[in-house]
C-alpha cells in the first residue's frame, strides 16, 4: 500500500458520458483513465477517477457534454491505494 494526496473530487454523469476521451488529455494530474469494457446504457465508454485528483476543473471545463461536477476539498486527504503494478512482481490477489 501507499498513500495518495487529493486535494478534490469529481462526480461524473456516466450516462451522459459520449467517451469522446477529452476530459483524459486535458487533466495535467493524469488521474482520469476512460474504461476498456465498461460501456454506459448508450454505449459509450466513460472515464474512471483514480487517486490524486487536485480539483482544478480542467475536465469540466473541456467536457461538451457537462458530464463533470468538481470538489476541491478544504483539507487534502491521503488515500491509500494499492502500490502501481511493477513488471516480475506478483501483487497479492493476482497470478
Amino acid at each position: 500500500m501507499t498513500t495518495v494526496l487529493t486535494r478534490g473530487t469529481v462526480v461524473i454523469d456516466v450516462e451522459a458520458c459520449k467517451g469522446c476521451d477529452l476530459c483524459i488529455d486535458a487533466c495535467p494530474p493524469r488521474v482520469l483513465e476512460m474504461t476498456v469494457h465498461d460501456v454506459n446504457t448508450r454505449g459509450y465508454r466513460y472515464p474512471r477517477l483514480v487517486a490524486g485528483c487536485t480539483g482544478c476543473q480542467a475536465c469540466a471545463q473541456i467536457c461538451p457534454d457537462f458530464c463533470f461536477q468538481v470538489y476541491k476539498y478544504v483539507q487534502p486527504l491521503e488515500i491509500a491505494v494499492e502500490a502501481p503494478f511493477q513488471e516480475g512482481r506478483v501483487q497479492e490477489g493476482r497470478a
